[in-house]
């Protein structure tokens, strides 16, 4: 087995090689002037099992050419097998077209991928699960649930456990939340929300009785923060004794630092999927979580061709 790394979150690569105790493959990733990218593998890789660590965050675009140059990379180097590991899969927003004449890049990146050689890929909790559908190679998708089920019963007595309330932000997130909320034995609740325009929303009512209860809102992305600070003032209106979110991937763009800090939320708590700029490191009410043991142990199973879905009982 080879680990290897691209730019977009060399720490958490470094933590899954610690978890595997197996160190990171030496390449170079250098840019030209006009910003085109070349990439190196310093390293003989014939015949190894490689899995590449690199999700596609912002900026997207360079991450994804960068992830797919590696696997051309590699593939000329005749590498026995390449995984790519990506923690988190951009453009799984565009699932679906939404109007005439729209693209379902979801579906593109798949196929990018694919064509690049990659032989199968992991992820993170996919925006949607139709997306493991895009690829035609094996698709693993891992859930960061057992990562915040494990901080949640560290965070919160027993007794303070009883009053929790899980709260989808959206409709579309009912089976999600609902999943999380069995291992406690918790209640659920609905954000209903109208959207006057893409990147913004409205609340428009709470389906559940939130009041003295501690919320939990649960989501899969977060983005510029306007949904779950809305979503957690709505919360605290109808009697919530407190608010806190636990969120998958921090896209955290534009004001969603700002947002938080000035929302009713006690905290957000996010996965390493990503990685965070200064700003989010220094905001007293965001807090990061590892994913490294979770993918780590995922990428061992996968090269001893053991069972990933056992992870999740």
């Amino acid at each position: 087995m080879k680990l290897i790394s691209g730019t977009a979150n060399e720490t958490l690569a470094r933590d899954i090689a610690d978890v595997l105790d197996v160190p990171l493959t030496n390449i170079d990733i250098e840019r030209f002037r006009d910003q085109e990218i070349f990439a190196r593998i310093n390293e003989n890789v014939r015949g190894e099992d490689i899995f590449l660590i690199q999700p596609t965050s912002a900026p997207a675009n360079d991450h994804l050419m960068e992830l797919l140059i590696l696997i051309d990379a590699l593939v000329r180097a005749s590498a026995k097998r390449i995984t790519a590991v990506v923690p988190y899969y951009g453009y799984a927003r565009q699932d679906r077209k939404t109007g005439g004449r729209t693209p379902i890049s979801a579906k593109l990146v798949a196929n990018l991928i694919s064509t690049a050689g990659a032989d199968r890929v992991l992820t993170v909790d996919l925006h949607a699960g139709q997306i493991q559908g895009f690829f035609d190679i094996p698709t693993d998708n891992l859930f960061g649930q057992p990562v915040f089920v494990t901080d949640i019963k560290d965070q919160w007595s027993a007794k303070d456990r009883e009053d929790l309330m899980f709260v989808s932000p959206d409709t579309g997130g009912v089976v999600r939340t609902r999943s999380i909320a069995k291992m406690f034995n918790a209640d659920i609740a609905i954000v209903d929300k109208r959207r006057p325009k893409a990147g913004e929303s409205e609340v428009m009512n709470i389906i559940g009785d939130v009041a003295g209860r501690n919320c939990i809102l649960y989501d899969d992305i977060i983005d510029s923060g306007g949904t779950i600070a809305n979503a957690a003032s709505a919360l605290k209106d109808h009697g919530a004794s407190s608010v806190s979110a636990y969120i998958t991937h921090g896209v955290l763009s534009g004001p969603a630092v700002e947002r938080i800090t000035n929302s009713e939320l006690k905290e957000v708590v996010i996965l390493d999927t990503i990685g965070q700029p200064e700003a989010v490191k220094a905001c007293d009410k965001i807090r990061e979580l590892s994913a490294a043991t979770l993918l780590g142990e995922a990428i061992r199973r996968i090269a001893n061709d053991e069972s990933v879905s056992k992870l999740f009982g």
